[in-house]
């Protein structure tokens, strides 16, 4: 009988040159942007072309009882894409078709399409594809199906999920099925598609999407508000997402503003305890009525400045400097990412119960925020050769995760659980709901082989 660590029978069914064996090329793939201190080494890497070659490795993975981690673009914050040791890691990355449909407004892509890529491909067509994480020019679409991704403008358009109509996926037998399809009403039997989304790889491998495209999106008008305390910054939110539904409603505190300074030089208040960068993109003239009434709302609530314009390439400055939050805070040090949830009422306690984790555990902790819908991203900032900074960095992690439970949030609202969050799952869903979850996992994978380790 073949060996698992043989893989001459799997190579012969698959396109030249599609597993990856060599030790250095393989190391490329442990790890996705978590930087997860315990990933392992594949045995192989086998970077698929089609929905087939999935089939063909699963089926062998499933002979020879071999975990299997689908992989995308390996820009996900969880770990969700860690190698295990003696592995198949299945890179999706090359299944880049797209197909415009401007009829029906649907798309259908590979899984290896960026984000970005669909953008410009429906932009082609006067269409949008409205989710974009802050990662989007980097980010795939498999990738974001898996985690339910969100981004800036999920506030008002929603999240990944939203734009999921169908799915192929292979499941751990190796069985391809159909999920959905380009309707955009349908009710017939379970919905098996929504189950796939948001699963991180741990019931099936998605190796196509079809997803809804809505018209392009109006020039928006642009807001940017900075106040002296983060309350005044919170109240404005709760304010302004009772009356309206901007298309975007992000937050940073002093520390991430500093942060981007740093990095961009374009001018940003150091001073300021936290900032808001809105817009609308009403149409006929009522974005300026509806950012109008924005700034009437920060001004009350204490902006120090507030600043408003419906020039496109000012506006897209600031959310280019909200996009870079991030990469500018990476400079600082090592980052444990976070992206903790609440309902929007707590979320002004929850951004100052992270100041106060901050402080006690003496480590900084930038924040950045979806606020119109309380979906927060601390960026837990430590030094990866100081013993103590790292130990204290992930006593906050947890605390941070704790604190959003105990304000009625989420330990992740659109990253995944991954491995990094596993840990506090229970905690977050209850034995029951964690038993129910646990039963859908070992119906469809009873070997246990997809992304072990990861959620479950």
């Amino acid at each position: 009988m073949e060996s698992a660590t043989d893989l001459t029978s799997l190579e012969r069914v698959l396109p030249p040159g599609v597993v990856i064996q060599d030790e250095t090329r393989k190391s490329a793939y442990r790890w996705d942007r978590a930087n997860d201190p315990e990933a392992g080494m594949p045995l192989a890497v086998v970077r698929v072309t089609s929905t087939e070659d999935v089939q063909a490795v699963v089926r062998f993975a499933a002979a020879h009882n071999l975990a299997v981690i689908p992989r995308g673009a390996g820009s996900g914050l969880s770990g969700g894409a860690s190698a295990l040791d003696g592995c198949i890691m299945i890179s999706l990355e090359n299944m880049r078709a797209i197909d415009i449909d401007p009829v029906t407004r649907t798309a259908v892509v590979g899984p290896g399409v960026l984000n970005a890529e669909l953008k410009a491909a429906a932009a082609e067509h006067r269409l949008w594809y409205p989710p974009d994480p802050s990662s989007y020019e980097i980010c795939s679409i498999g990738g974001n199906v898996a985690t339910n991704a969100g981004g800036l403008c999920c506030v008002k358009y929603g999240v990944t999920t939203d734009y999921v109509l169908g799915l192929t996926v292979v499941l751990a037998d190796g069985t391809a099925v159909n999920l959905g399809g380009a309707r955009l009403k349908d009710v017939a039997g379970l919905s098996m598609t929504k189950l796939f989304v948001g699963s991180e790889g741990t019931l099936g491998v998605i190796t196509e999407v079809i997803l809804r495209l809505v018209p392009a999106q109006r020039p928006p008008a642009t807001l940017v508000a900075t106040f002296a305390s983060l309350g005044g910054a919170t109240n404005a939110v709760l304010q302004i997402t009772r009356r309206m539904r901007p298309s975007m409603l992000e937050f940073m505190d002093k520390a991430s503003i500093n942060a981007v300074e740093d990095l961009l030089t374009m001018g940003l208040d150091r001073d300021a305890e936290g900032m808001l960068i809105v817009q609308s993109d009403e149409a006929l003239g009522h974005s300026a009525v509806e950012i109008a009434e924005i700034m009437e709302i920060c001004q009350t609530n204490g902006a120090t400045e507030a600043f408003s314009t419906d020039d496109e390439e000012t506006g897209e400055a600031f959310v280019h400097a909200r996009r870079m939050a991030i990469p500018a805070v990476e400079r600082k040090g090592s980052l444990l990412l976070e992206d903790v949830g609440v309902p929007l009422t707590q979320l002004g306690a929850l951004v100052q119960g992270i100041e106060q984790i901050s402080a006690r555990r003496d480590i900084v902790i930038p924040v950045i925020a979806h606020a119109g819908d309380g979906n927060t991203h601390p960026l837990i900032v430590f030094n990866p050769m100081d013993a103590d900074s790292k130990a204290r960095a992930h006593l906050a992690y947890g605390e941070v995760m704790e604190l959003a439970i105990a304000l009625g949030g989420t330990i992740t609202g659109e990253h995944g659980v991954g491995r990094l969050k596993k840990p506090w799952l229970g905690d977050y869903l209850g034995a029951d709901v964690l038993a129910l979850n646990q039963r859908i996992k070992d119906a469809l994978d009873p070997q246990g082989i997809l992304n072990p380790g990861a959620v479950f």
